[in-house]
């Protein structure tokens, strides 16, 4: 116990040290700020906040989250399969992939895979 503490301390020491180093040096000049400002998306962030943008690029990138997600939900299946019935996780598995493929094809059919209309 008295080796944990001791560890507790080193490390909020060493985070302390890592902080103060960062917050001196850190130190940004004024006429730097336009180049540190935020850049998302490609837009230019000095426009105004109302202009019109491409809400294709939105659902690509929702697309992108969905399948994303899909891999986090996937892969822990091959692991758990060796603990647990297997036709349970299989069912679980299919159920998965094919709500997935369900809304790649209304995807598709709705048109929003089409970049270029």
């Amino acid at each position: 116990m008295y080796i944990l503490n001791i560890l507790v301390l080193i490390l909020l020491g060493l985070s302390f040290i890592v902080y103060s180093l960062a917050h001196f040096l850190g130190k940004k000049m004024k006429k730097e700020r336009e180049k540190n400002s935020s850049f998302e998306c490609g837009f230019d962030p000095f426009k105004k906040a109302r202009t019109s943008f491409s809400i294709r690029f939105f659902l690509v990138a929702i697309i992108f989250l969905i399948f994303d997600i899909e891999i986090v939900i996937l892969m822990p299946v091959g692991i758990l399969i060796n603990f647990m019935v297997v036709s349970y996780f299989s069912l679980i598995t299919i159920v998965v992939v094919i709500i997935l493929i369900l809304g790649l094809i209304h995807e598709w059919n709705q048109g929003a895979l089409n970049w270029i209309t």
